[in-house]
């Protein structure tokens, strides 16, 4: 029974820079299954790759600042 613990163990550590890169590129609007079979080839590259790849999900593009915030950036662009 340890061995199946210490198997799964591994086996989840072996497999988590290919998790990581399909969850990161699903987040990103990319396909799942293809960053994760890239991970097996190139690892740590495909990572650093979509880290720096733009985001093509355009609900995470970017948050729509408060109205008072807006405002005071606006205040301080005509006093400089």
């Amino acid at each position: 029974m340890p061995e199946i613990i210490l198997g799964s163990l591994v086996l989840g550590l072996l497999l988590s820079p290919q998790l990581l890169a399909g969850f990161l590129a699903k987040r990103t609007g990319r396909n799942f299954w293809f960053w994760f079979f890239i991970s097996f080839l190139i690892p740590i590259i495909s990572l650093i790759i979509l880290i720096f790849l733009e985001d093509k999900n355009p609900a995470a593009q970017s948050y729509q600042l408060a109205d008072h915030v807006d405002k005071d950036k606006k205040l301080v662009s005509k006093v400089l």
